[in-house]
């Protein structure tokens, strides 16, 4: 990849610049969508830098450098989903090897933890490593990973990644932190020591719910290495639109991620004061617990929200049935404020049980605060729980 001369830039120049030189064929400031699935070569193996699309392309290439440069990572890989970029470092594993992971993690992830990799002989120590966690009674031999979501998803518990990478680091335990609530505008894992990042970028990243993909950004050439040759060889890559599109919401994401930001807190603080809400999960509201961490390591709270109602589930499923600005569907981090309930939508694949167990109940909601005006937001939620 090559040089990023805005790396010492702020990040709201770099989500601007980075990756968009001037195309040099006709000067265009955006970068062009290369539809093409493979290039002409002068001689038998002897290109301009691409043979097919599957294994890079220019739309893609600049879409990557953008990413790593948000990240302060070397190195950024784009796939097809979140879902693929998270099944590529687990690609990594062999039979008797064993991953220490985040207990609240979003339903997709547990799914394919649980459904696809465990059956194949890989163990999952599935811990609750918010705060000041001690994960060093837990590594031995077989450990190569440790996977942490935070803020989680969908409790919101913060886990103090420096703490953990430097427990991790003294075994040569590599950690990936899966970023794609606080968006890397909000928070740099590998500045605190993580060795992976991994995004859904059809979350903040993209930020209008209009394209598919996953990332993953690293500062270690022997994990990119091998990570890029998985990319190749299993083939789950964006098309060219999809890279330009994501690319294009790269461009404004400090900007919504301080507008989410800010009404987010509001909201919550809003929420604390409602009759019919029993508990409001929020990094940043001094009554969380995790707060002078996620005040550390967080430049703001971020968009989500997660709250307790006082009722039943058909209470909840009744409130998230009657917002008129909020739209009741799953994802989260466009510019569109969403609502849902984790238990029937999001987390439907982890059983009842052990979503009981984690502290996941029936009566549950979870927000994605857009860009709206945050009078409005309130306003539908207040006529929503009346």
């Amino acid at each position: 990849m090559e040089k990023d001369k805005f790396r010492n830039r702020k990040i709201a120049t770099r989500a601007v610049h980075s990756g968009s030189e001037p195309e040099p064929g006709t000067g265009a400031v955006i970068v062009p969508i290369y539809q093409t699935s493979t290039y002409a070569q002068k001689f038998p193996g002897q290109s301009k830098g691409y043979d097919y699309s599957r294994t890079d392309n220019p739309t893609r290439t600049a879409y990557q450098a953008a990413l790593a440069s948000l990240e302060s990572g070397s190195h950024a890989l784009a796939f097809a989903s979140g879902m693929a970029a998270i099944d590529t470092i687990l690609k990594t594993l062999r039979p008797g090897d064993e991953v220490i992971s985040s207990d609240d993690l979003y339903g997709g992830t547990y799914r394919l933890f649980t459904t696809l990799y465990q059956p194949l002989g890989v163990k999952f120590h599935f811990v609750d490593l918010s705060g000041k966690y001690d994960i060093t009674p837990l590594i031995n031999e077989h450990t190569k990973l440790i996977w942490i979501e935070t803020p989680t998803n969908p409790l919101l518990k913060v886990c103090d990644i420096a703490a953990l990478a430097a427990q991790a680091h003294k075994r040569q335990v590599p950690v990936v932190v899966d970023n794609t609530f606080m968006s890397p505008a909000l928070q740099s894992p590998l500045e605190l020591g993580a060795d992976i990042v991994v995004h859904s970028t059809t979350k903040y990243i993209g930020g209008h719910s209009d394209t598919v993909g996953g990332a993953i950004i690293t500062s270690d050439d022997r994990w990119y290495q091998i990570l890029k040759t998985l990319q190749n060889s299993a083939g789950a890559v964006p098309g060219p639109f999809d890279c330009f599109i994501a690319h294009r919401g790269i461009k404004t994401l400090p900007l919504r991620m301080e507008r989410h930001s800010q009404s987010a807190l509001t909201i919550a603080r809003y929420l604390q004061s409602h009759p019919l809400v029993s508990k409001v999960i929020y990094p940043f509201l001094k009554e969380h617990p995790h707060y002078e961490i996620a005040s550390r390591q967080q430049r703001a709270g971020g968009g989500m929200i997660s709250f307790e109602i006082k009722g039943s589930k058909d209470k909840a499923l009744e409130i998230v049935s009657r917002t008129e600005i909020f739209t009741l569907a799953e994802s989260l981090g466009g510019v569109e404020s969403l609502i849902e309930h984790p238990g029937v939508m999001t987390h439907s694949s982890i059983p009842a049980a052990i979503r009981a167990e984690k502290g996941l109940g029936d009566n549950l909601i979870r927000l994605s605060v857009g860009i709206e005006d945050v009078d409005d937001l309130i306003a539908d939620l207040d006529h929503a729980m009346k």
